[in-house]
């Protein structure tokens, strides 16, 4: 039996009551990319793996009840989409933004299993969250959401169950009191959330990992493919939440020249490089804008949003050696890959899930831009919450040194494994395709030898 896509599509519309498009955008990649090698392998039919592992095992949905600053009771929605445990307990992470519902926590947690399979280690995939927004809280109130979140998420989550890590809006702040409300509840003092501080069993390096991961697999792929090294090499990065800001950290590290970010409310291009210090200590508050940053560094140029159209200064309209998009799905469309071609771009890597749009994709790989996907390319989180999750279980510590040095090695794992995967069944350069098959067939194989 052949795979076709669109019938797969129209059932999970049916099923799922959804009409909107990242879940569905998320997995026609996916099979479009799978469909040679399912086609060919009647017992992925027979064990009918697609329908199985485009369904996720549990789709969790609660209301968040909470006291603002002046007790008036606030609700906001509370998700866990549970997507597929087959190679290990739940993992990925929370995020807490008013864009949250369960289209994008499901197209990300579909996302996170088959990039959970590349790193190698023993987790399965999940994301989760709510549309709250921690932006303009106090701390207090903060608190008192994530305690009434955890309320509710409890029930679900262990560490052998369902670890929970942060993503966007969700950081030590948050992980810490969602972790103290969990603790508290259950008098259980273990590893049930990654992203903690050091002080109660967090891991070295874990805010950089992201980041520093997308350059160590950058790094990698050029290698592989005979190119030259960043050193010394323009960069464009779009955000400038942990993903953006410690990309920008580690290209400082190898002699690369990261000359961008970008917010909501804008776009920040400075020609001599990124003052990476400056950029930490504005961003220090999540309210600030980066216009902050040309009060100092006068010669940089700050572009609003309002005039990304009409100024030549938007970020992707900037030339340079190699992009990383590290903002948030979608971010970077068809025009913007025609400015990046246009500017002399050869190299784009995914530091966001999912920031490029299929056609952006497609002109990226018609036209010898060498690209590096997401669920590849930004593993690095991930790997380090399970390393966070390894010490949490025998109570040991690992240096930065140490996990730094287990990050690089689980990166260009990733990198040789879908290169490898590319020579294998012929892909060229399209390392989209050879990391979904990559990721695909580790999950498929062990879904078959566990039976249904």
């Amino acid at each position: 039996m052949k795979i076709d896509a669109k019938q797969i599509i129209k059932h999970l519309s049916k099923s799922n009551c959804s009409t909107d498009k990242n879940f569905f955008q998320a997995v026609m990649e996916v099979l479009e990319s799978v469909k040679p090698i399912v086609d060919d392998n009647e017992i992925y039919n027979t064990n009918n793996i697609i329908q199985r592992i485009v369904t996720p095992d549990r789709v969790i949905k609660f209301k968040v009840a909470w006291l603002d600053d002046e007790n008036k009771v606030q609700i906001n929605r509370g998700y866990r989409v549970q997507f597929d445990n087959t190679l290990g307990p739940y993992k990925g992470g929370l995020r807490f933004h008013p864009t949250v519902n369960e289209d994008i926590l499901s197209f990300l947690a579909f996302e996170q299993i088959f990039k959970n399979s590349l790193t190698g280690l023993p987790i399965g995939g999940a994301k989760g969250g709510s549309d709250f927004d921690p932006k303009g809280k106090s701390d207090m109130e903060v608190m008192r959401f994530c305690k009434s979140f955890m309320v509710e998420l409890h029930r679900y989550i262990g560490p052998r169950v369902d670890i929970p890590a942060g993503d966007i809006g969700v950081g030590a702040r948050e992980i810490g009191y969602l972790f103290g409300a969990y603790k508290n509840m259950t008098s259980r003092y273990e590893g049930v959330l990654t992203g903690k501080q050091i002080a109660f069993g967090g891991s070295n390096i874990r805010p950089e990992a992201t980041g520093y991961g997308v350059v160590y697999f950058t790094q990698k792929l050029l290698e592989l493919n005979n190119m030259s090294s960043l050193k010394g090499k323009i960069c464009l990065i779009s955000g400038s939440g942990n993903v953006a800001i410690y990309t920008i950290e580690k290209l400082h590290h190898i002699g690369a020249i990261p000359v961008s970010c970008s917010d909501s409310r804008g776009v920040l291009y400075d020609k001599d490089g990124i003052d990476l210090d400056l950029l930490k200590t504005i961003k220090k508050d999540r309210k600030n804008s980066l216009e902050l940053y040309v009060k100092t560094k006068t010669k940089a140029i700050y572009t609003p949003v309002e005039d990304f159209h009409k100024n030549q200064n938007n970020l992707w309209d900037i030339p340079c050696f190699c992009a990383f998009a590290c903002a948030t799905q979608n971010e970077l469309n068809k025009n913007d890959a025609k400015n990046l071609l246009k500017n002399g771009c050869k190299v784009v890597v995914e530091g966001a899930n999912m920031p490029s749009t299929p056609k952006a994709i497609d002109i990226f790989l018609k036209n010898d831009i060498l690209f590096g996907p997401a669920k590849a390319a930004n593993a690095g989180g991930v790997a380090v919450s399970e390393f966070e999750m390894s010490q949490n279980a025998s109570m040991q510590s690992w240096s930065s040194e140490e996990v730094d040095k287990k990050l690089q090695k689980t990166m260009c794992n990733i990198c040789e494994n879908i290169h490898q995967t590319t020579i294998k069944y012929k892909l060229g350069k399209n390392y989209v395709q050879a990391a979904n098959i990559a990721g695909f067939k580790k999950v498929a194989d062990a879904m078959v030898a566990l039976g249904v």
